[in-house]
């Protein structure tokens, strides 16, 4: 890794928020010999929640920035991927994750707890002499002033002066709500009790090697194993009035078991273990055209904050980083070039995953009746083949992904990747075996 006197960049970048996306552009950054501040408003570096599933083009960001070993110490590579009917039990989905998928994809699929791929980001970045990382410093505002962006931090903080900044502050980003100028996120009205069982609470004819969801009319209710079996991750989300609130508060079992009581006995025993669980009012928001502003650009939730339905809310915000780093370092430097390049090349992508995510909501959701019915009979039956056809547009990692680790050889010229063909414009602003579902 260089030494900060050998940084590509005098004033280094600034980036708003030390989340996944926000460690992972400057763990990226660093990888290709820029040096970064990244200003997380927490008192210390951590990550809320518990399990994620890491399907293989998160794998190849997380590979690309160099932790994936790591992450993979406690990671679980389930066996499938299962959707189950919870009014009748049937299975609707069964996607192998066999060696077909992970030859497939050049990756397998996995589920972790995000604590584990943070912490991970988090030592690469603690390693690399390119990176400075603040804790108790959240971003006020900022402004951009000659060739350097400087961003002032709260309760009397001081002023922070980078060469440009990275909004990575989520969805209810401050630097987002100078470019996009759109408010608070829109409350989607889908709210989600989560709880984490330890295996032998977990009933023993569902401890599957397998991420499972139980689809319900307005509602569903998905498990899988965490920390090498450690664990179970459960998460029970259903469709509630927009007007009510909720951010990791508790919520009694009185509350959460009526609102899932129309599932089959199955998902049921399950939701019957937890004592307490966790409420959460999920956000999202549309698409839009534009999340950058000369020196300043937006990055993961801040740019595009979605449903978590494809689970690829962390794997977006991965392959930002990647892309940002990427192409900083084919425009050697010039970032609001380089910016300019990375959301022309991240867009389209980005877009089309957050719009996906909240169609097959409607899909998982459908009532009961004909529409149940319908949905079943669009997924049963299927060859894996069918199924990785279906997802290969989002499994595949880009390009500019894959090809981030490579170097040319000495006395070559850098070969021209993927994002060298976006026109850049300017915009105005593996599972233990257990037993199988």
């Amino acid at each position: 890794m260089a030494s900060p006197s050998s940084s590509r960049n005098q004033l280094p970048v600034i980036i708003a928020g030390g989340g996944l996306g926000g460690l992972g552009a400057a763990l990226a950054l660093a990888r290709k010999g820029f040096k970064s501040i990244v200003l997380e408003q927490a008192p210390e570096f951590g990550e809320i929640g518990a399990g994620i599933q890491l399907a293989p083009n998160a794998w190849h960001a997380i590979d690309a920035l160099g932790v994936g070993e790591l992450v993979k110490r406690e990671a679980v590579f389930i066996e499938r991927l299962l959707m189950m009917d919870g009014v009748s039990g049937e299975r609707v989905i069964d996607i192998p994750l066999d060696a077909r998928f992970a030859k497939r994809f050049g990756n397998p699929y996995a589920v972790t707890h995000r604590a584990d791929i943070h912490g991970s980001l988090l030592d690469g970045c603690r390693a690399s002499p390119l990176i400075d990382l603040r804790a108790n410093t959240r971003v006020a505002g900022f402004h951009v002033e000659d060739h350097q962006v400087v961003v002032q931090t709260a309760a009397g903080g001081p002023r922070v002066a980078g060469s440009v900044l990275v909004g990575a502050d989520g969805g209810r980003s401050v630097v987002r709500e100078r470019i996009v100028k759109d408010g608070e996120p829109p409350v989607s009205g889908h709210m989600c009790y989560r709880a984490v069982l330890k295996v032998d609470e977990m009933p023993k004819d569902l401890r599957w090697a397998a991420a499972t969801l139980w689809a319900g009319h307005n509602s569903h209710i998905v498990h899988y194993p965490l920390r090498g079996w450690k664990l179970f991750n459960l998460v029970a989300t259903v469709v509630r009035d927009k007007a009510m609130s909720g951010r990791n508060e508790d919520a009694p079992p009185e509350e959460v078991l009526p609102l899932f009581a129309h599932n089959c006995d199955k998902p049921m025993s399950i939701l019957r273990v937890p004592k307490v669980f966790k409420r959460w009012m999920l956000r999202f928001r549309e698409p839009v055209p534009n999340w950058t502003e000369g020196r300043v650009t937006l990055l993961g939730d801040a740019a595009h904050l979605m449903l978590q339905y494809l689970a690829q809310g962390a794997a977006m915000a991965l392959e930002d980083a990647v892309c940002l780093a990427a192409c900083a370092d084919e425009l050697d430097g010039d970032f609001p070039a380089a910016f300019a390049k990375y959301q022309a090349t991240r867009l389209v992508r980005a877009s089309r995953v957050q719009m996906s995510a909240s169609l097959i909501g409607l899909m998982f959701h459908a009532p009961d009746g004909v529409p149940r019915q319908v949905r079943n009979s669009i997924y049963q039956g299927r060859s894996p083949e069918r199924y990785y056809d279906a997802l290969e547009w989002i499994f595949t990692a880009p390009d500019y992904v894959r090809e981030f680790r490579k170097k040319p050889a000495p006395g070559r010229s850098r070969p021209r990747s993927k994002i060298s063909r976006v026109r850049a414009v300017r915009p105005a602003r593996r599972a233990p075996s257990r037993q199988k579902g």
